[in-house]
């Protein structure tokens, strides 16, 4: 059971997250796309092509809701449908090349802000510990709880 200590550091945790998921926000706001829509993008990036469905399970969102994505993504001209050759019932999504190019966009605008951000207001010693809590943060996200 979760002790005093565990719930405040996980509520610490939770607003610090949140805090810089918002200052992403702020850096990628030139791009016409949610986060949900950015994340998206990412996920076809790492798997090349993949099924609506697929994309769906990954996001935890209905298969309505991912459909309502990919077309809007589809409609800006970052992603295409190709019918599998090998089953016409399958439909698979891909970036396109500008989408391709939308994605490397928002990923340097987002890294460099938060290179400038870890260069201007952390020690050395500090941006080691966050190399070590690197480790931990992504054990945290493999907890199926």
């Amino acid at each position: 059971m979760a002790t005093k200590k565990d719930i405040q550091l996980a509520s610490d945790i939770r607003t610090t997250t949140s805090r810089l998921l918002k200052q992403f926000r702020k850096q990628s706001s030139v791009v016409p796309v949610s986060m949900t829509e950015q994340t998206t993008l990412s996920l076809i990036d790492q798997h090349v092509k993949i099924l609506a469905s697929e994309l769906a399970i990954i996001e935890r969102v209905t298969a309505q809701s991912m459909s309502q994505i990919i077309n809007h993504l589809q409609e800006l001209g970052f992603v295409q449908k190709n019918t599998s050759k090998e089953d016409k019932r399958k439909i698979y999504i891909s970036l396109t090349k500008k989408g391709k190019g939308t994605l490397a966009t928002m990923r340097t605008v987002r890294v460099e802000w938060l290179a400038n951000a870890l260069d201007k207001s952390l020690s050395t010693d500090e941006k080691s510990l966050l190399e070590k809590a690197m480790t931990v943060l992504q054990k945290l996200l493999n907890t199926n709880t």
